[in-house]
């Protein structure tokens, strides 16, 4: 095995275990509030009136409620906009806690991220298994015209997955086809299941492959298989993996659950 290979390896999944414990990491998001379920506007544990305007959402708040947009206390109306950045970045906060905006599928939605989150305490770290050369595979991507299925997610409720192609690889001399999105950079997003899901792993996992050669090679390196951020925070709304993405063989490399202490 390589020692280079593996020493990669350990950097990555320590920057990974650095990320989930990060103050605005997936531990932290304590809540992802659809506004469709509080047509008054309130959102129960945070100040403020939200509601939707068209293409915007818009924030009413007082001085009373603490809300600051920008850095700069809000005392009356503001238009946002969906938040792209990472959730330090959100425009509006209260304090430590950050409020992202988000908008899925025409539905708005507001997520609480709190450093003090319970979640965050009682992180330990991921178990993953450790670096296996056997497990990094070369495939063949080929892509097809874009298509969207529904899925479920992670809250119950079906949403829409775009997918681009499919990674085709192979295993003890079987081949196997899952199907992808492709990422604005050229990379690929992959969900998963395999015969550990559930068991020994997390029920679903992705894969992020880079982004495939010109022949349509790509590397399938199962050593990186994520958790997806619902593994951390139940409030995150993960697709669950699509129809032929739950491989029949058991993948014993890359995470495999949260560790609390």
């Amino acid at each position: 095995m390589s020692t280079h290979a593996q020493q990669e390896w350990r950097s990555w999944h320590e920057g990974r275990i650095a990320a989930a414990a990060a103050p605005y990491g997936p531990l932290s998001l304590a809540g992802t509030h659809w506004l469709a379920d509080y047509p008054e506007g309130r959102i129960p544990a945070v100040p403020g009136e939200w509601r939707a305007d068209g293409d915007d959402l818009v924030l009413t708040a007082g001085a009373e409620d603490g809300l600051t947009v920008d850095g700069k206390p809000l005392t009356g109306d503001v238009r946002l906009g969906p938040d792209l950045g990472p959730a330090d970045d959100a425009r509006v906060a209260l304090g430590g806690r950050r409020f992202v905006v988000v908008r899925r599928e025409g539905l708005w939605a507001v997520r609480d991220f709190d450093p003090a989150s319970p979640a965050r305490r009682a992180f330990r770290s991921i178990e993953a298994a450790g670096h296996d050369a056997r497990w990094s595979l070369p495939g063949t991507f080929r892509g097809y015209a874009d298509r969207t299925v529904r899925v479920k997610n992670a809250d119950g409720v079906e949403r829409g997955l775009q997918l681009a192609g499919e990674v085709t690889f192979v295993v003890d001399g079987s081949e196997h086809t899952l199907q992808a999105a492709v990422e604005p950079d050229g990379s690929l997003w992959i969900v998963f299941a395999d015969a550990t899901s559930g068991v020994g792993s997390f029920r679903f996992r992705f894969l992020r492959p880079a982004a495939p050669a010109a022949d349509g090679s790509v590397t399938v390196d199962f050593n990186r298989a994520l958790l997806p951020p619902c593994a951390f925070a139940d409030h995150f709304i993960c697709p669950f993996p699509p129809p032929g993405n739950t491989l029949q063989i058991a993948v014993p490399a890359g995470e495999r659950k949260r560790l609390d202490g």
